[in-house]
């Protein structure tokens, strides 16, 4: 496949990975955010593209045919030299060189009509290449996470009559904790400049799991509203979870039946909730496959598209970012 025709089909992975979060739309969360326009990937690689492949380098440059050879009078610059068998690098006359064949020592490619704009193109291919590296640590790890915030739900499954208040406080208590142990970890990667920022596949895991913990149709049929009528409740400003024990036993002591029956009604929405959010082809799960196609088709075709756009700048990852693609590089052995 030419360089060109890797790069059309790189475009439609990132579109794909663009597309494959969900289209759903979710009431505002105080962590969810959005991307501006301006910095869309696919419209900025769709630009690019278009560009690149309407210009005709053979026209411009006096291209012609000599015995099955070709030749032009910039050949200099690209260092072929009118023929495919030089070894010699032109650039080395004024003290350069180039890493790839074509490219110049700045890593551009100087026989294109624009070749600033394609080494731009191709700056943003590598930054996307690592934030989508560190984006598929992240949302592994939120996968894991979850799992356990399902597990965790489980447990209040067994809440029964028999126990006593303090073991019914002690098992709210430790799903609080286990639920806070969450928030710290990921509502920070969904903020402005989190690793996950944009990416509705968190975002919706955190707010599903959220609203499931404020559903005030828990319990309903025993006259409680939710578990807030048993104490539990969350921050709005911080997103953490808290019990307040004096409403917990004011409760107990009023409707204990009521209590375990809303507690076990909970579990099994809370559990289900979390399942769901893991399932196959549902938000997690989708997001992470689109990532893998699109950072192994980029590996995969790296040096192709070097070689037609240029180099382009390193990424320059944040400190969350590095921290993320090292723990991707780590598992991969990369």
């Amino acid at each position: 496949m030419s360089p060109l025709g890797i790069a059309s089909t790189l475009f439609s992975l990132f579109q794909s990975s663009q597309t494959g979060n969900s289209t759903t739309s979710t009431p505002n969360r105080n962590s969810i955010t959005s991307t501006p326009a301006s910095t869309d990937f696919s419209s900025s690689l769709n630009l690019r593209m278009a560009a690149l492949q309407s210009q005709s380098v053979n026209t411009l440059f006096g291209l012609v045919a000599n015995g099955g050879n070709q030749s032009n009078s910039f050949d200099f610059l690209s260092g072929t030299n009118g023929s495919t068998s030089s070894a010699s690098d032109p650039l080395s006359m004024f003290g350069l060189s180039a890493a790839i064949p074509g490219l110049s020592a700045s890593g551009r490619k100087l026989s294109l009509f624009d070749p600033e704009s394609a080494y731009k193109m191709m700056s943003v291919i590598n930054t996307k290449d690592v934030t989508y590296k560190a984006q598929f640590s992240e949302l592994s790890e939120m996968k894991t996470a979850v799992a356990s915030m399902q597990q965790a739900g489980q447990t209040l499954d067994s809440t029964s009559m028999a126990m006593d208040d303090s073991t019914i406080k002690t098992r709210l208590q430790t799903f609080a904790d286990k639920y806070n142990d969450w928030i710290k970890r990921f509502d920070g990667s969904v903020k402005p400049n989190g690793v996950l920022s944009g990416t509705q596949a968190a975002e919706i895991s955190l707010y599903e799991l959220e609203q499931s913990v404020e559903n005030i149709f828990n319990g309903a049929k025993d006259g409680f509203h939710g578990l807030r009528d048993l104490g539990f409740t969350i921050d709005e400003s911080t997103n953490l979870a808290s019990l307040d024990t004096s409403k917990l036993d004011n409760a107990l002591a009023t409707n204990r039946q009521g209590v375990v029956n809303t507690i076990d009604e909970f579990s099994t929405n809370f559990a289900k909730s979390a399942e769901l959010l893991n399932s196959a082809n549902n938000f997690i799960p989708n997001r992470i496959n689109n990532l893998d196609r699109v950072i192994n088709y980029i590996t995969n075709n790296k040096v192709s598209l070097q070689q037609e756009f240029g180099m382009g700048d390193p990424a320059k990852p944040s400190a969350q970012l590095a921290k993320a693609l090292a723990t991707y590089n780590q598992i991969f052995g990369i």
